[in-house]
């Protein structure tokens, strides 16, 4: 059929008095056409086999049910007096402000107790290996795991998963009256697991300073969202995290090294990377071995993204500014045959907000916006993010397409008591959202976390 084209082509042309040069631009614009259909024939094929997949696997089916959620907001307690309400007319309550409420009625709903824990010591029969976003998650010990705004390291030596996190286990207060809920810096808490459902406390690998005020990890100050990666080219693991003060004016990064996973973890040092203020951040470790630092930054307005050095101890002179004016935070990347993806929040404190995905052919952008990526509850809970806030997404060798996506469900009540959200992540079908910078509809595929109360992965994954 394209030779037919082409000698068509010629012979229209010969016929017409068009110059040399109007014929080689014709058959280079032909032959872009045909590597541009290979591309989206090759990427088509792949996540054809991905679709073909998922859709023949039952318990990937089940992942992608939309499960429904109908919570009732209960009724006022008391009846208010007819003066209160000529003079406030009282405002419809929401299922956020319930949420946000440490009185409500609904409390057990967002943060059961103790009674529906996830312990995985006890036999629980064919309840093993569920994960239950938002109950209460025990360790080996039956201690509630602390871990929060965290991620995982998959250490290949020990084929072990390592969950690093805030240790939040002590009182919330403020530190005036018009600050942030904050519990003093404990430590970062790690444990291991080898099939991300069982899992040991391995301790406090990166310890608070409880008498220098002068150091950044003064118990006073602020640690938050730690990260850890392993460098082969060095032999260390590189954990990367947020230091601020209480009033979050140091807005920098701090850097820490060990020999092991399970540390203990030698604090180096802080700095505003790039120059920039830096708040909520992540690292990613490519493919290639080279890793990379997003934050927050200029006042949460815009995203920064830049390497760091070949030890991962410190950033580059490159960087690039992402997101610009948009004001997202709490960054989570994740790489899905060749396009990165990432999942952020909005600016919203303690409270909940919608999640945007984001996506790029080149980790230093463009990014271009895909939308809000949550599936099922019902329409508060995917403009909430299920009631939670991104913190990593995990992937899942053998399962191409399935990722978790990980959040912290925030209790500023007493933050020690937040919980974590793990949920069906899954990079499948087509984008339905045009692109920003360019022409048309992207050709990676669209994001999608899927709500469940109750969910496990696939019986054929094994960690």
């Amino acid at each position: 059929m394209s030779g037919n084209y082409v000698q068509l082509m010629f012979r229209v042309l010969s016929g017409s008095k068009c110059s040399v040069s109007i014929i080689v631009w014709t058959l280079a614009g032909f032959l872009l056409l045909l590597h541009f259909f290979s591309l989206v024939s090759h990427k088509d094929g792949t996540s054809g086999e991905i679709e073909l997949h998922i859709s023949h696997n039952p318990s990937f089916r089940e992942l992608v049910e939309v499960e429904e959620e109908n919570i009732q907001i209960p009724p006022p307690r008391g009846k208010r007096s007819p003066r209160a309400a000529k003079r406030r007319p009282k405002r419809t309550t929401t299922l956020i402000d319930e949420f946000l409420d440490e009185n409500s009625q609904l409390r057990h709903v967002f943060f059961p107790d103790m009674k529906t824990a996830i312990d995985p010591m006890k036999d629980n029969g064919n309840d093993s290996f569920y994960y239950y976003p938002g109950r209460i998650w025990l360790d080996t010990e039956g201690a509630p795991i602390q871990a929060h705004g965290g991620g995982i390291l998959y250490d290949e030596s020990s084929r072990t998963y390592y969950w690093y996190g805030e240790y939040k286990d002590g009182p919330t207060y403020h530190a005036h009256k018009k600050a942030a809920a904050r519990v003093d810096i404990i430590g970062v808490g790690c444990y291991s697991s080898k099939d991300m459902w069982t899992w040991k406390n391995e301790g406090i690998v990166l310890a608070a300073e409880e008498t220098n005020e002068t150091h950044d990890l003064y118990k006073l100050n602020v640690l938050e969202r730690p990260k850890v990666i392993y460098n082969d080219r060095t032999g260390k693991y590189v954990m990367w995290m947020h230091i601020d003060d209480c009033n979050y004016t140091k807005a920098a990064v701090g850097v820490a090294i060990s020999d092991y996973p399970t540390g203990p973890f030698d604090y180096l040092y802080s700095k505003r990377p790039h120059g920039f203020d830096s708040r909520d951040m992540t690292i990613f470790k490519d493919d290639d071995g080279v890793a990379y630092l997003v934050y927050s930054s200029e006042d949460n307005s815009e995203l920064h993204i830049g390497p760091l050095t070949s030890d991962y101890l410190d950033v580059s002179n490159v960087v690039r500014r992402i997101l610009v004016g948009q004001h997202r935070e709490a960054p989570a990347l994740f790489k899905h045959l060749g396009t990165y993806y990432m999942v952020t929040s909005g600016c919203t404190g303690w409270a909940p907000n919608e999640a945007l995905v984001h996506a790029a052919e080149s980790i230093m952008g463009p990014w271009e916006d895909m939308g809000n990526p949550c599936i099922g509850g019902n329409k508060v809970f995917r403009l909430t993010t299920f009631f939670a806030q991104s913190t990593y997404v995990i992937p899942l060798a053998g399962l191409p397409g399935l990722y978790i996506f990980m959040a912290d469900r925030w209790n500023p009540a007493d933050l020690r008591e937040s919980r974590y959200i793990w949920l069906p992540l899954i990079v499948r079908g087509p984008a339905d959202r045009p692109l920003e910078y360019n022409f048309g509809f992207p050709l990676w595929s669209r994001v999608s976390i899927y709500w469940h109360k109750k969910w496990r992965l696939p019986s054929r994954w094994s960690g």
